[in-house]
């Protein structure tokens, strides 16, 4: 059952984590220093903290402290009980969040748009990073607080967001193997003949380096598309993403002169259907964010193996916007 709260509840003391680390360095890993082989063992962690811990005895190989220098042999145990620091400086604040789920290990959020994921430049406070803080503490001593993936600010839908070093640990292993599944509706400018997929490489901008595009020189990025709904001059389609890259989505429905409507950077300027009705044509020139919604979620629990799957409502003004297409598609077909 879907459930939605709304959190107001004074901070708690934060209390740093700690995670229970058994592992087996591999044979292949024979010859590399330490903290090389652990860093391909424990990819969640950085060099950096796996050489502070070692280097204050918090993780042991077969027992015995060891420099993170040491070359390995292959076959060692490591093993320690890992006390995680305050990751962020972001302070808690008391701002409502929808959480569709929450156990020991995670939460689900949906996530309105216009809510900035983390603190940056310009967005100090005010963000998803300072309102889970305020709700879960703890995540303070987790890497970004927790959160596995990221919307952008004008983005709406759903996000999945880790309480434990274990789970956080687990959740960034099924995102590096694909095994999330991330669907969201789009309403683009244009009506595709049917449904395909983009395999272009997504990276920085040669030029504007605020801005990604599809470069040779960027990683791996695919999506995948279906029509929902064809309107006269736009169509909504529910996407997929097989890899996360930054502005994925609206990068390669640009790419393919399909841009999202509202979308400030890559959407250029909206299509408005001929003979349109002025209310079709307001509603059309007043979205002004990218029509994207995060509307599917699907994994497994990180802890428990069990498989879970959400769908958060279409927020009202993009209902709105579907509405106003829909009438003018319908008005034009009478």
């Amino acid at each position: 059952m879907i459930e939605t709260s709304i959190t107001l509840e004074p901070p708690k003391a934060i209390m740093p984590p700690t995670e229970r680390i058994d592992c087996r360095i591999p044979p292949a890993c024979a010859g590399m220093r330490l903290d090389q082989a652990l860093a391909e063992l424990l990819p969640t962690y950085s060099r950096n903290r796996l050489q502070q811990w070692l280097k204050a005895g918090q993780l042991r190989v077969d027992g015995v402290v060891r420099r993170p220098r040491d070359p390995v042999a292959g076959g060692e145990t490591v093993s320690g009980d890992l006390e995680f620091e305050i990751e962020t400086t972001a302070l808690p604040q008391a701002i409502p969040l929808v959480v569709l789920y929450e156990d020991d290990d995670l939460l689900v959020i949906d996530k309105p748009a216009g809510l900035v994921a983390h603190p940056a430049a310009g967005n100090r406070d005010g963000t998803l990073v300072n309102a889970l803080l305020h709700r879960a503490p703890e995540l303070a001593a987790l890497p970004r607080a927790g959160l596995v993936h990221r919307l952008d600010k004008d983005t709406s839908g759903l996000l999945v967001v880790a309480r434990s070093p274990r789970a956080y640990t687990a959740l960034v292993a099924q995102m590096q193997t694909r095994a999330i599944a991330r669907e969201y509706l789009a309403v683009v400018n244009g009506v595709p003949v049917a449904g395909g997929t983009v395999d272009a490489p997504v990276g920085r901008h040669p030029v504007d380096r605020q801005r990604m595009a599809v470069t040779a020189g960027g990683k791996p990025a695919v999506t995948h598309y279906r029509v929902r709904r064809r309107f006269r001059a736009h169509a909504l389609l529910r996407v997929k993403l097989e890899t996360g890259r930054t502005h994925q989505i609206r990068v390669h429905m640009a790419h393919i002169r399909f841009p999202l409507l509202g979308d400030p950077v890559y959407g250029g300027r909206p299509r408005i259907p001929s003979n349109a009705a002025p209310a079709c044509i307001a509603a059309i020139q007043g979205f002004r964010r990218q029509a994207l919604h995060a509307e599917r979620l699907a994994f497994l629990h990180p802890i428990t193996g069990e498989g879970l799957e959400w769908r958060a409502e279409i927020p009202a003004d993009l209902a709105d916007l579907l509405t106003a297409l829909g009438e003018d598609a319908d008005h034009r077909h009478e």
